[in-house]
Parts: C-alpha cells; structure tokens; sequence
C-alpha cells in the first residue's frame, strides 16, 4: 500500500489547508468601478496577490486573491459588491526545471484532473513565482501535486 503524505506547504508542513481563496467580482463597465474595487480591497484586506479580469461588452468578471480574505469579503459585502467566494490551489513554478508550467500539466494530466482556469500570482510568497489554478477535484490535485513534490502555498503563506 502506497503511504500518502500530507502536503508540502511553504510555512505549514502539511498542516494548514492546501487552499487560497478567490472573490470573483461582477462589475458593470463603468468609467472608476475598477478602481473602486482595488480600493476596497488595498485600504482593507492588505495587498491583492493575484488579479484577473474576464471582460465582456457590458460587465467584467474580475478574480481577486488578496493577503486577508476574511478582511476581503467583508470590504465587498460593505462595498456593495456582487462577488462569489471559491477555493484555489498555489502551486509555486519549479525551479528544477526549464518548463515549470508543463511539469505542473503534465503532473495534473497524468491523474486526469481538468484545469478550469489558471493565472499567475502578482506576488508570490517569498518572492517565488506560483500559478493560481482552479481545478476540477481540489483534494486529488493537491495529493498528486504533493507526491510529485510541488510546493503549495496557503492563505497564511500570502501574508508573510
């Protein structure tokens, strides 16, 4: 039988949850609303970590991971924001190799676990680069990942 072993976290040593939160934002295209919405968030939930916006003719959709996300989403409820909340995986790109983006694929290909979406962290913990990916079974990815011996990062890793 095959041991298992909790994840390699950053700070955590497979302690912590292998997950980041994600607020995706439904914003009108207004002229400032973006603006808006950086503000709420920098002027209380610490600094924003990864963004991403999906725009259309007349809204946008914008993911945001921010260092404090209990602080985030309280900032959205009084901003008045419509927002969803969904869990991440942060994987830190290897350093082992020239193609760390294909290694993370390849890993996440094997045990047949779709990608949904995946953008890069604006700042990665301890100044590594990492991807942040919406998976389609968080709990197989994270395994598959840590027997592979990828780096994941938790939410306590963005506020360091």
């Amino acid at each position: 039988m095959e041991e298992v072993l909790p994840p390699q976290t950053q700070s955590g040593a497979g302690f912590e949850l292998t997950r980041i939160r994600q607020f995706t934002v439904f914003l009108e295209n207004r002229v400032g609303r973006l603006q808006g919405l950086l503000r709420a968030f920098e002027e209380t939930a610490g600094k924003i970590c990864g963004l991403s916006i999906e725009e259309s003719a007349d809204s946008a959709l914008v993911r945001v991971i921010c260092s404090d996300p209990d602080s985030g989403r309280d900032a959205l409820r009084g901003s008045g924001f419509s927002f969803s909340e969904s869990e991440l995986l942060a994987v830190e790109l290897p350093r082992r190799t020239t193609q760390p983006l294909m290694s993370i694929c390849a890993a996440l290909l094997a045990a047949e676990i779709n990608i949904h979406y995946a953008y890069p962290l604006l700042v990665g913990p301890h100044g590594h680069a990492a991807l942040a990916l919406h998976v389609e079974d968080h709990e197989t990815a994270v395994n598959t990942l840590s027997r592979q011996g990828f780096v994941l990062f938790t939410e306590n890793d963005l506020n360091e």
